[in-house]
């Protein structure tokens, strides 16, 4: 399975987990191999394909600095090296996306993706690589894309940019209100404050798909671990470890056993409190052990 990383990943000087946990999940897998990854470079986006979904404005404002207020919307310090990154980090999106639809799965190790709207970043995020990853692939032929979006906030930019296609679906299940928004037919949200009614609600959601839905051409998964209860920005107490691994075995067997190609990406999981670079590393590789290993099964 291709996991698509580059240093680029974390080039900008804005040190914040969004903007270094690549480089840690890719460092583990050089000490700790999980049989089956193949890590590989991805080609940068260039502005042109970033203006696929948004503003040249605002794109035009990540690249130069200016005006500042934009090129900071998401939230970090702008610096030169911030534009090679967020371009590394949404090429792998699309990369993995596209391996996905001719070898099954694929992944990336891209963050910071989901809150970022048509003319300004938000919440981490600078440009939104699933967004654009969706339509492209809509525009290369497939007929439709389902997001699966599993990160601990809601995904509003997302949405912003995806409620007028048809064909692109969503099912959102968050454990914090933030960035929320009111769904709409085929683009669904739910905000869990009981950790008993997590896997059941993902559960749910997934087997009104198979009621509800075509047979999907891809589906792009973005995976979060800030739900853990050990995260302090998001968890839900109750949310283990445990559980995780039994959502990512869930989503990953789901898309084998229905043959839909699925490419996922990182999403949120921040240290601090009790959770600190070890146990992030930890959680995010439950990730990819689950696209490995429901393969075999």
């Amino acid at each position: 399975m291709k996991l698509f990383y580059s240093a680029a990943y974390t080039a900008s000087s804005h040190a914040f987990d969004t903007t270094r946990k690549a480089r840690w999940v890719a460092e583990s897998l050089v000490a700790r191999p999980i049989a089956g990854i193949e890590l590989c470079e991805p080609q940068p986006l260039s502005a042109q394909q970033l203006e696929t979904i948004h503003d040249p404005e605002y794109v035009a404002a990540a690249r130069t600095g200016e005006p500042r207020r934009l090129a900071e919307s998401q939230g970090f310090s702008w610096d030169a090296q911030l534009w090679a990154m967020v371009c590394a980090s949404n090429g792998g999106t699309l990369e993995a996306a596209r391996e996905a639809r001719r070898g099954g799965r694929a992944g990336s190790l891209s963050s910071g993706l989901h809150h970022a709207r048509r003319k300004r970043g938000a919440g981490f995020c600078t440009f939104n690589g699933l967004a654009l990853a969706a339509k492209t692939l809509l525009n290369e032929g497939a007929q439709s894309v389902l997001i699966l979006d599993f990160d601990a906030h809601c995904g509003g930019g997302t949405y912003s940019l995806i409620k007028d296609e048809p064909r692109i679906w969503q099912a959102d299940v968050a454990t914090d209100s933030f960035d929320r928004y009111t769904p709409k037919a085929q683009l669904t949200l739910d905000i869990v404050s009981d950790a008993a009614k997590y896997l059941p609600t993902i559960w749910r959601r997934l087997a009104e798909l198979e009621t509800r839905a075509p047979q999907f051409d891809l589906c792009l998964y973005n995976a979060g671990m800030d739900p853990s209860e050990k995260c302090g920005t998001g968890g839900l107490r109750g949310i283990d470890e445990a559980m995780l691994a039994e959502r990512e075995e869930l989503v990953f067997s789901w898309c084998h056993e229905r043959k839909i190609p699925i490419a996922f990406v990182l999403a949120g999981g921040y240290i601090g409190g009790a959770l600190n670079e070890a146990g992030l590393v930890d959680l995010h590789r439950l990730t990819l052990t689950a696209a490995v290993e429901t393969l075999k099964a």
